[in-house]
């Protein structure tokens, strides 16, 4: 029962597609993002290995070759 306590606690957080996401998955985006504040922009179909789930408005936190990013799960499609 102290299990299931503790699922209830944490965050669900879900993809574009409904599945659910956890820490150290590997999502794709689904749209190009233009990074606020760069002139930088996330190509659709990149692929991000190893997620981490974050609390807040932007859910997801990853870092890939143009350096750290905070994501919202709505542009994500897990793999």
């Amino acid at each position: 029962m102290q299990a299931a306590e503790e699922e209830s606690d944490e965050r669900i957080v879900k993809d574009s597609n409904g599945n659910v996401l956890n820490d150290g998955d590997a999502v794709v985006l689904i749209k190009d993002l233009k990074v606020k504040g760069s002139s930088t922009t996330l190509k659709q179909g990149t692929k991000i290995k190893s997620i981490r789930i974050v609390g807040g408005d932007h859910e997801v936190d990853c870092k890939m070759d143009g350096g750290s990013f905070m994501l919202k799960a709505c542009y994500l499609k897990k793999v």
